[in-house]
């Protein structure tokens, strides 16, 4: 694991976290947190666990990254938006690692952010949403249009546990149902946090992983 910084296109030196596949890299991927105003940072459990599945079992060089006013990253909360800036700059620096595909995680706030900026950018290739916010919440977090999700034409991986009220199971599996290449899975008996799941919630991502991307 290195500590790294990077520069976005407005400025802002932000922190992170990169660690090295294990083994021959295939590619790369970028890790984006929950909500920073409710304690998101790059080092919960749930994207330590990514991470590590992805690195030792996927051939994926990692970066975890804080958003803009996140612990030692410059600037302040830019209410999703100015994020997106974040999540480019984030691929940028991880996309000098290695060659091959980049594949962009969320999770919760981070998927909602993730989902916007994998439709405007082509080099991500495969993109995972860990309970993106579709209840009521997303009120104030509006998703991509219809248009824009038809237009995802990358692998993309939905996952949520079925006692999540941010992302109620039917909502997620409507926004799943307008994106030409997304599949479902819903994780029983967790929620939000997926406590004492971390490692399972990593597998699955990593195996859908290793079936849209190949062999290593």
């Amino acid at each position: 694991m290195s500590g790294v910084r990077f520069t976005t296109a407005d400025g802002l030196s932000l922190e992170g976290e990169l660690r090295a596949a294990d083994g021959p890299a295939r590619g790369t991927a970028v890790l984006c947190h929950p909500h920073p105003e409710h304690g998101g940072s790059k080092d919960h459990p749930i994207l330590w666990a990514i991470r590590n599945d992805l690195a030792a079992h996927r051939g994926l060089t990692v970066l975890a990254f804080n958003f803009r006013g996140v612990m030692g990253s410059e600037g302040v909360h830019g209410a999703g938006e100015a994020e997106l800036a974040d999540v480019a700059a984030a691929v940028d620096r991880v996309r000098e690692e290695n060659e091959g595909p980049t594949v962009l995680v969320g999770w919760s706030f981070g998927a909602w952010v993730a989902l916007r900026h994998a439709i405007t950018d082509p080099r991500v290739a495969a993109l995972a949403l860990v309970a993106v916010p579709v209840g009521q919440v997303s009120e104030r977090r509006p998703l991509p249009e219809l248009g824009n999700l038809e237009g995802l034409s990358i692998p993309t991986l939905l996952i949520a546990g079925d006692h999540d009220p941010i992302c109620p199971i039917g909502g997620m599996e409507n926004l799943a149902s307008w994106i030409p290449d997304a599949a479902s899975v819903v994780l029983h008996g967790t929620d939000h946090f997926f406590s004492k799941r971390e490692r399972e919630l990593a597998e699955r991502i990593g195996e859908w992983l290793d079936r849209v991307l190949g062999p290593q």
